[in-house]
């Protein structure tokens, strides 16, 4: 690292952070470990005649604290590509692979790592939740992000969300950009949130409520939308008024799907919208060691 480079971080790390935000996303991610270590691998099978309550609630229950992720997504793409809740984008290709260049290389390193531990893995033991023999087929699947759509088996647990997470980001660029050939040179500055409220509602009307469609972007809008909206929604900027507006088109589409079916998980997203729309775009001190663990967490997340 360089001197620059380190100042730069060192000066990162003094700014004011999203604290709240960072705070949810270190409890989710310690959630969704304890959900893997519960769900996969043998040291499970040993625990469960110990704490067989708490090893099927995390197997179970505990992975909802994904949508905590999803909201927080959307809130963040938000404020990234349309901070104002206007329709366009400069370059819907550049955004695209911009994000593409920042989910990749990690995730096909992790891929990459547990390709070749496996089979080493598979010396000393056998488990159900060990891969099979991995193929230049799957290896490709996952370098494109593909692996969920084309029928892959994941070669890590949470290859599923950095997927997920893409075909997200592109619906929303696509949205933007569709919104923006729509607009033209006028303003439209509901155009957005209403064109996401309907994607909120045919998420969870219809896509969420069907399992066969969760390798695809819809079936996660629902979630995703309610951070989009909450971002907006929580603009100091707006009047009374439009504020609550865009919560009342957020929160009665979530409302009227948990009439009809009602599903924790999407209750969970509702929550999580409502308090980032109170606190989200709080900045908290980066000083102290609590802050600096919360923020440290948050952000390798």
């Amino acid at each position: 690292m360089t001197v620059a480079a380190a100042a730069s971080q060192a000066d990162l790390a003094k700014r004011p952070q999203f604290g709240w935000i960072n705070g949810l996303k270190a409890g989710a991610a310690q959630l969704i470990v304890l959900h893997h270590l519960a769900f996969y691998g043998p040291m499970s099978d040993y625990v469960q005649p110990l704490w067989p309550a708490l090893l099927d609630w995390l197997g179970g229950s505990a992975r909802i604290a994904v949508q905590v992720f999803l909201v927080i997504g959307g809130f963040l793409v938000a404020k990234s590509l349309s901070p104002a809740g206007r329709p366009g984008i400069a370059s819907p290709v550049h955004a695209i692979w911009r994000r593409y260049a920042k989910l990749a290389p990690p995730f096909l390193a992790a891929t990459l790592l547990a390709a070749v531990l496996t089979p080493v893995a598979g010396i000393w033991m056998q488990h159900d939740s060990m891969s099979a023999a991995v193929t230049l087929g799957q290896l490709s699947a996952h370098a494109l992000l593909l692996h969920g759509v084309l029928g892959y088996e994941s070669l890590s647990a949470g290859a599923w969300y950095v997927a997920i997470d893409f075909q997200l980001y592109m619906l929303t660029v696509s949205l933007l950009w569709l919104g923006g050939r729509l607009a033209g040179q006028r303003r439209m500055g509901w155009l957005m949130p209403l064109a996401v409220t309907v994607g909120i509602v045919f998420s969870l009307l219809y896509f969420n409520l069907d399992a066969d469609w969760d390798n695809w972007a819809p079936y996660f809008f629902g979630s995703y939308g309610l951070g989009l909206m909450a971002w907006w929604a929580s603009d100091p900027a707006r009047t009374p008024r439009a504020m609550t507006a865009l919560m009342a088109m957020a929160a009665v589409p979530v409302l009227l799907a948990l009439a009809i079916d009602y599903r924790s998980r999407i209750a969970l997203a509702l929550v999580v919208a409502c308090a980032l729309i109170l606190f989200g775009r709080a900045r908290t001190p980066s000083q102290g060691r609590a802050w600096n663990i919360v923020n440290t967490l948050g952000r390798i997340s």
